[in-house]
């Protein structure tokens, strides 16, 4: 680690379709402490100059009038990580930004050099995250999940943490993401019960029906467990992490997942995300940090 970025905060960044989370990592030897956590709704859906000002308020918020603070950022794909281009067009979200250069143009609104903005995939931000001081830290291959509205995934072998991009993987009739987001959960309470829900948590509201909320957990747990079979024998991983707002229901559907997953002969641990936001802030600033601090953790 560089004498500078042991005496001051990296800042992570975790940008979302309709969301942004920051914060400063404050980094001690091997050891991050997340300070000045800072977030705010953002309407992607906006032209150019609103979103890239929404996400410099919050990124400003957090820097507290720091010169030229070093940013890491977690992003959703498709996006040129490299180039900080991205390259998001059919998703609806960020779609004023498709092929525009967002590093340049957060390091103008920033008033930094763009070499000091980093991108990194958010999955693989949320594992390198998990894996570095959270639920994935006494794994050495693993596979990271983040179940939200979209699909997220990142593989682990040893101290290499990649986007496995499983979101476009074929399943059943469709695409992984088809069944193992939250456009499922509304489409099959919708298509099965004739029932409108928002998303998961109006399955574990009181008032509703347990009987069914257990019928739609278990298709999903059973779809979950189908989808990651083959990858699980693949890949040799020895664990799985999940994160995202619908792992907060993993006591609902992970046993379906489970039982399925024993019923073809694997036995593999799962583990809910422990660090929550802080993982996908703290693995984005990791590009920043000395590589043999992660790797010495494994």
């Amino acid at each position: 680690m560089t004498k500078e970025s042991r005496n001051r905060g990296i800042i992570g960044v975790d940008i979302g379709g309709s969301h942004i989370s920051a914060a400063k990592a404050e980094w001690n030897g091997d050891r991050a402490e997340v300070l000045s956590f800072a977030e705010s709704d953002v309407d992607t859906f906006g032209n150019v100059g609103q979103i890239i000002e929404a996400w410099s308020s919050v990124i400003r918020k957090v820097a507290e009038g720091e010169i030229a603070p070093q940013i890491g950022i977690a992003m959703p794909g498709p996006f040129d990580y490299s180039n900080g281009i991205s390259l998001i067009q059919d998703q609806g979200k960020m779609k004023s930004l498709f092929g525009l250069s967002v590093k340049n143009l957060l390091a103008e609104s920033l008033g930094i050099p763009p070499e000091n903005i980093a991108f990194t995939n958010d999955a693989e931000a949320f594992l390198k995250g998990e894996s570095f001081g959270g639920a994935g830290r006494n794994f050495s291959n693993s596979l990271g999940l983040t179940l939200g509205t979209g699909l997220g995934s990142a593989i682990k072998m040893e101290e290499v943490v990649k986007d496995a991009k499983l979101w476009t993987a074929p399943f059943r009739d469709g695409i992984a993401e088809d069944y193992l987001g939250t456009g499922w959960f509304k489409k099959y309470a919708k298509d099965k019960f004739g029932m409108e829900i928002s998303g998961v948590r109006d399955l574990v509201t009181e008032g509703f029906d347990p009987l069914l909320s257990q019928e739609i957990f278990k298709e999903f747990g059973r779809s979950l467990g189908e989808f990651l079979f083959p990858y699980l024998i693949r890949l040799h991983s020895e664990g799985v992490v999940l994160g995202g707002k619908i792992s907060k229901a993993a006591s609902f559907f992970l046993p379906f997942t489970e039982e399925y997953l024993k019923s073809m002969q694997v036995d593999i641990p799962f583990q809910v995300s422990e660090l929550g936001e802080n993982a996908a802030l703290i693995g984005a600033t990791l590009h920043f940090v000395n590589e043999s601090i992660f790797s010495s953790r494994f």
